[in-house]
């Protein structure tokens, strides 16, 4: 769930040559990274440039450059981006002349990070690489201090969407082209970061009336970790959340709805296998309470498996901030 940024004008000169050092946007080409990275270091751990001038424009000298390339080789080896930054400033910098257009070195391709494995990670966020090395040499202690860390640093939301999951979905292609090898990392990851998700989250929210979620898989499906996401995020907005996990019956899901009267259920699937409309359908229609003041649960569906399957009249948010919004709104009412 990346967010939408508005471009209007040239922020920050990137593009635009400048004497006396290189602009934001190609010391983002040169580090590989995007150039809201290096304004989020700049805002958040003063990695920023030591001279500023006139205007917006900034520029970013030799000894700018080589900080911030230390800030990436230190979160690449796994070091919790506060810590990197932390030693990136302590170091004494290179003396050099100030790195103009003509001093910039030949200009690395965008970053591809293989993680030491063949494992590619694309233009992921610097702690993808540091959780892929921990993942793939089944290294427990580093791989929960680096998830508590991407969590404690981002946020719940920000950490899954850009750390956690473009991190399980590499592993993920690894194993589906290596002949079924390094399925023990993908299940090693999960497990650890389903622990770093019940560490982190704050304590069950009781009950209230009207505002429960119901999350749950549909039957035949096993794949918990998303719905465990949701949960503490949702458990995080003060919503109470009663989760029942993977592969849940359809008769124990009907007997969960009927007994907890949700405001919402939230049904999640992985796979187009099991999907099931009639049963989104079923769920939506139940009813409870009163007669005259009789009320219906607010389904929505979840997951991958539930694409190009619509089911009329309910809901299918696209990403984790989505659903987050659409049962915070559900409660709201």
């Amino acid at each position: 769930m990346s967010e939408l940024t508005q471009s209007g004008g040239n922020r920050d000169g990137e593009g635009v040559p400048q004497a006396g050092g290189l602009t934001t946007g190609e010391v983002a080409r040169r580090l590989g990274v995007a150039p809201t990275t290096v304004r989020t270091w700049d805002r958040r751990y003063g990695l920023g440039p030591d001279q500023h001038t006139g205007g917006r424009h900034r520029r970013w000298t030799a000894a700018d450059v080589a900080r911030l390339e230390r800030m990436c080789a230190l979160t690449a080896d796994g070091l919790p981006p506060a810590e990197a930054a932390r030693l990136a400033r302590s170091e004494e910098p290179p003396e050099a002349a100030p790195a103009g257009p003509r001093a910039a070195p030949a200009r690395r391709p965008p970053a591809r990070s293989r993680a030491g494995s063949g494992l590619r990670l694309g233009d992921a966020r610097q702690e993808c690489k540091g959780i892929a090395r921990a993942a793939l040499r089944l290294d427990a202690a580093a791989l929960d201090r680096l998830l508590l860390a991407a969590i404690t640093e981002h946020g719940l939301v920000a950490a899954w969407t850009e750390v956690i999951v473009p991190t399980l979905q590499a592993v993920g292609r690894k194993w589906e082209t290596s002949g079924e090898r390094y399925v023990e990392v993908e299940h090693f990851l999960s497990w650890h970061v389903s622990g770093a998700l019940r560490r982190t989250s704050p304590d069950t929210v009781a009950d209230r009336p009207g505002a429960t979620t119901v999350l749950a898989c549909v039957p035949g499906e096993s794949h918990t970790l998303a719905l465990e996401v949701l949960s503490a995020a949702l458990t995080e907005r003060g919503i109470p959340v009663r989760m029942f996990g993977g592969a849940l019956p359809v008769e124990s899901l009907v007997a969960a709805v009927r007994r907890t009267g949700p405001a919402a259920v939230g049904l999640w699937a992985q796979s187009r296998t099991t999907a099931s409309r009639p049963l989104a359908q079923h769920v939506a229609g139940m009813e409870w309470g009163v007669r005259g003041a009789r009320r219906k649960p607010a389904v929505l569906t979840l997951g991958p498996g539930w694409a190009g399957r619509a089911v009329p009249g309910v809901a299918r948010p696209v990403g984790l901030a989505e659903a987050v919004a659409a049962l915070e709104s559900v409660v709201a009412r």
